[in-house]
């Protein structure tokens, strides 16, 4: 996938205007105004309940707003399916890894080809993907809910590009793996961003989140409290002393 050219203004792929969500009388994301701009990583980062997952929801239909709107490519996703996403060329790699665990991993990546119908593409992307993960090609005929929290993690990155997006979501993605697979992960993911994909990361893992990305934002208490460029937030003393540890 070819990268945006840098001499043009770069498409908003995805807008949050004004957007609120509200459970039981409780706010969980209040006057969210944010925009996703094509070719770059944008990373959300804040403590547990802050509303980072609801925001994820918010986009793939999950959830609707009380107030405002979520536009995709510039048109409203009210009433859009959840599965007609993906045709539209959005995609997410849930918190939990959500893969089918009665299915083998080659039967998970076909999945996540299910709205393509170019054979030939689908083998190869099939190929690539086991290029990129060898582990799954190692165990191409296991049934994925046999498999250990990183090769499921793998498996759910894996199946999301199988359907070629446009724009991807990242749901905690490190959540409950050891060090050398979030590494792993994280390789992966630097790497789909070179190549110009879109990518949206929901992360608690602050520092390897801003060192991954172009934009990064901060969510407190369903409010964005902090954005900027994710090299600067790195070293904003705020951010270093409630998200790093320092």
């Amino acid at each position: 996938m070819a990268a945006v050219p840098k001499s043009q203004p770069a498409e908003v792929l995805l807008a949050f205007e004004g957007v609120n969500y509200g459970f039981g009388g409780i706010k969980a994301v209040m006057d969210f105004v944010v925009s996703i701009r094509e070719g770059n990583m944008f990373s959300l980062i804040g403590a547990n309940g802050a509303g980072k997952t609801t925001t994820l929801k918010a986009i793939t239909g999950l959830l609707q707003p009380s107030e405002g709107e979520v536009r995709y490519l510039g048109k409203s996703l009210t009433g859009t399916p959840t599965f007609k996403l993906l045709e539209e060329g959005l995609a997410m790699v849930p918190e939990g890894r959500g893969v089918f665990a009665r299915m083998t991993i080659v039967e998970n990546l076909r999945m996540g080809a299910y709205v393509r119908s170019d054979e030939a593409g689908i083998k190869s992307d099939i190929e690539r993907m086991f290029a990129t993960f060898p582990r799954l090609e190692e165990r191409a005929g296991q049934l994925a809910g046999t498999m250990s929290g990183g090769e499921q993690q793998m498996l759910a990155m894996a199946r999301a590009l199988m359907g070629h997006p446009r724009l991807l979501l990242l749901d905690e993605p490190s959540m409950g793996l050891s060090p050398i697979m979030v590494e792993k992960i994280f390789e992966v993911v630097r790497d789909i961003r070179s190549q110009g994909m879109t990518i949206l990361l929901v992360e608690q893992n602050a520092r390897l989140a801003l060192q991954s990305a172009d934009r990064g934002y901060v969510m407190e208490s369903g409010l964005i409290t902090m954005t900027g460029a994710a090299s600067t937030m790195l070293d904003d003393p705020k951010v270093r002393a409630a998200y790093l540890g320092e």
